[in-house]
This record gives structure tokens, sequence and C-alpha cells, in this order.
């Protein structure tokens, strides 16, 4: 070997070694064994393997669905569910006739507009009868004599809120007390309903009042309070005073007159005087859920402003 050769030949000729003896070894025995053959058969093996898999799962799919107890099984687990929903259905419409709540919530912005002032000066108006079309009432919106839950809903709500103002005024809100405010004007709500259908069980009262009536009618003091809690916010004391007196007396008169056609309906038909004496007991009756909304609006405010 010739050590005298330049750096870069010095470099060259192990490289010019490496390879022939590359090439010396491919004409003999490999050192690494080819596995690629090996890995292809072996996958085929493996997809063989697994071919018959969905077909087995198609197999017993098939055989589950076409097993005649399985489907009889099914149908009679839908019939089951089915008569349960219709069960719940019948037993909640009972109490509750969800159907008809839909009714009481057709209502749009001039009818809203219309029914608060309404609400806060009655004495104008002249026709309180409820408008029927085929023996049915008309959607609150084409009437402002019917009774709608909007309005109850949409006050309730805006009481509490507005009670949660007023506590925030006087430094004494928190969560737990507005929940209390908010949870004992709902019990005397559901109270005073309860009551007036006990009455009317007792009395004996053919009306066509029905519960929710009767709750959208007892949540129209909502609106009242509200104007007094603004106006003792704003003004003072003596306008809480004022403007709640005046909305106490606008809402018993607008249920006086509303009430009075619903609870006399019967005694206006058959023509009987209004002096005897289950008649005095309707009147009585119409005038003491009357009186109840001033005294609930008092009670429900009075405690808010100082």
């Amino acid at each position: 070997m010739d050590y005298t050769a330049t750096q870069s030949g010095f470099r060259q000729q192990p490289n010019v070694r490496l390879r022939n003896s590359s090439m010396d070894g491919s004409d003999g025995s490999q050192l690494f064994e080819d596995t690629s053959g090996t890995g292809s058969r072996s996958q085929t093996g493996y997809s063989r393997n697994q071919q018959p898999g969905p077909q087995a799962a198609g197999f017993s799919g098939q055989s589950l669905l076409s097993d005649p107890m399985s489907n009889l099984a099914m149908a009679y687990g839908s019939s089951l569910a089915s008569q349960g929903r219709e069960m719940v259905d019948k037993n909640l419409d009972r109490f509750i006739p969800i159907s008809k709540l839909k009714y009481y919530f057709a209502v749009d912005t001039v009818y809203v507009g219309k029914k608060l002032g309404l609400l806060i000066f009655p004495y104008m108006h002249e026709n309180w009868e409820v408008s029927y079309q085929q023996d049915t009432p008309v959607a609150p919106r084409f009437d402002v004599n019917a009774p709608d839950l909007y309005i109850p809903a949409m006050s309730f709500i805006t009481y509490v809120l507005v009670a949660g103002v007023a506590l925030g005024t006087q430094n004494r809100f928190s969560p737990e007390l507005l929940g209390v405010q908010a949870s004992s004007a709902l019990v005397w709500l559901i109270m005073e309903v309860l009551v007036v259908l006990l009455s009317l069980y007792l009395v004996t009262v053919n009306t066509d009042l029905t519960t929710i009536d009767l709750l959208a009618f007892s949540g129209y003091k909502y609106v009242g309070m509200i104007v007094g809690i603004v106006a003792g916010l704003l003004f003072g004391r003596a306008a809480y005073y004022l403007s709640l007196l005046w909305c106490c007396v606008a809402i018993f008169v607008f249920t006086i007159r509303t009430l009075r056609l619903k609870l006399l309906s019967e005694a206006a038909a058959e023509g009987k005087l209004v002096r005897g004496t289950r008649n005095q007991l309707r009147m009585y009756l119409t005038m003491s859920i009357a009186a109840a909304q001033p005294i609930f609006m008092y009670w429900l405010t009075y405690h808010l402003i100082r």
C-alpha cells in the first residue's frame, strides 16, 4: 500500500475497497435475511383469518333480528312505553291542562299595553264580557277582557327583581333573602288560589272559571305592586303609599267587574234576583276575592320601602 499518496487519494482507497466488498457480498450469502415477503405472507394470512369475523357478526345479528321472541319483546316494550306516556299525559292534563296553556300566552304588544292600562285605570272601561267564537273564547290578543298568564308571569318575575333592587338600596340584599321573598310570594299566591277553589266548591257555584283563570286574576296584582315599589324607590315613602293606594283601588274595581260576570253568570242566565241567599253568597265571595288583592299587595311590599 502506497502511503506517499495525497490526502485525497488516501481517503479514496478505502472507498474503493468498500464498494468492492459490497459487490462481492452481493454475490455471496446475505448478512440479514429479507423478511419483506414473509411479512406480506403473514399479513395475508391474518386478513384471511379475520375475514370470516364480519360474516359471523352479521350472521348473529340476523339471527337475533329473525328471532320471533326478540321481535315480540321489542313490540311489547314499545307498547308499554306508549301506554305509560299516555297515562302520564292524561293524569297531568287532569290537574294542569298543558294543552290549554298556549291560549293564555297568545298575546301581542297591543294587548299587553291595553291590559296594563286597564289594570291601572279600569274606571272608564264599559264592556267587560269575554268575546266568544263558536262557544270558544277568543285568544287574548283579540280581546282585552280575556285572562292571560303572560302578564302575571312577567309581573311576578319583575316583582322579584324590583324587590332585589329595593333590598340592595337598603344594604340588605342577599341571595337567600331574595329567595325567601320569591318563595313567600309564590306560596301566598298558591294558597289564595286554593282558598278560592275551596270557597267555590262550598258555595256550589257553577262557573266556567278554571284554575288557570283564577291564577291569572290573582297574578294581576303584581302590576300594582311593582308600580308602588318603583314609586317608593324614586320618590320616597309617601309616593309609595299614594301609588299603592291607587293601584289597590284599581285592582279591586277590576276584580269586581271581571269576576261578577263569571260567578253571577248562572243567576243572570236563570233570571234570578241577586237578593237571594245563594246569590248573595256569590256576591260576598266576589267581594272577598277582590278585597284580598289589596291586602296581599300591601303585605308583600311594605317591608321593601324604608
